[in-house]
């Protein structure tokens, strides 16, 4: 279970059943004694970047889409940054990535026009109470990979999922000593 922190990706195993994770990769942003936080990376919307931020007028044009963090608190709104200094009150997943949480911090972003390649916005997040990840890592729900910022601000994230699988095949197919990435 060491392998679980902020940082790493959770690659939904082929035939999930689960609807809400079937074919997904979950960024984990954070881990702790209260449990588990994290984002679904790879399922855009076609809501517009603009219908979330409809209260700001410097964000009208944005037509970027959104993505579906998970399935808990669909209203709520967090975004991933990519960015070489730490954004104010923004919490750090990993390197460069940082979550913006705060209404005003995300307002500031999305009104700085900045570039869809290092900001995505969330509609919900994911969840797990203290226990219930472990639980679902030993029952081979997951796979854990380090998280790679070019696949979380991938141009094409509908393809995250597949080529993560196909690596942890090769893992596994490459027996226990095969080293993870």
């Amino acid at each position: 279970m060491q392998d679980i922190a902020p940082g790493k990706f959770l690659v939904a195993r082929r035939e999930l059943p689960d609807p809400n994770f079937l074919d997904t990769v979950v960024l984990l942003v954070q881990y702790n004694d209260v449990g588990a936080m994290g984002l679904v990376i790879n399922r855009r919307t076609k809501i517009p970047l603009s219908r979330v931020f409809q209260d700001l007028k410097e964000a009208k044009g944005r037509s970027e889409p959104v993505y579906l963090g998970g399935p808990v608190q669909r209203t709520g709104v967090l975004a991933l940054l990519r960015s070489r200094t730490k954004p104010g009150d923004a919490l750090p997943v990993f390197g460069d990535v940082y979550m913006l949480s705060s209404k005003e911090l995300l307002e500031k972003t999305a009104v700085a026009a900045t570039d869809p390649s290092a900001f995505h916005v969330y509609l919900g997040h994911s969840g797990w109470a203290p226990g219930q990840l472990e639980n679902e890592v030993e029952l081979g729900t997951w796979h854990i990979f380090r998280a790679d910022p070019g696949m979380v601000f991938d141009p094409d994230p509908q393809s995250v999922w597949s080529r993560l699988i196909r690596k942890t095949e090769l893992r596994i197919a490459l027996g226990p000593g095969a080293a993870a990435s």
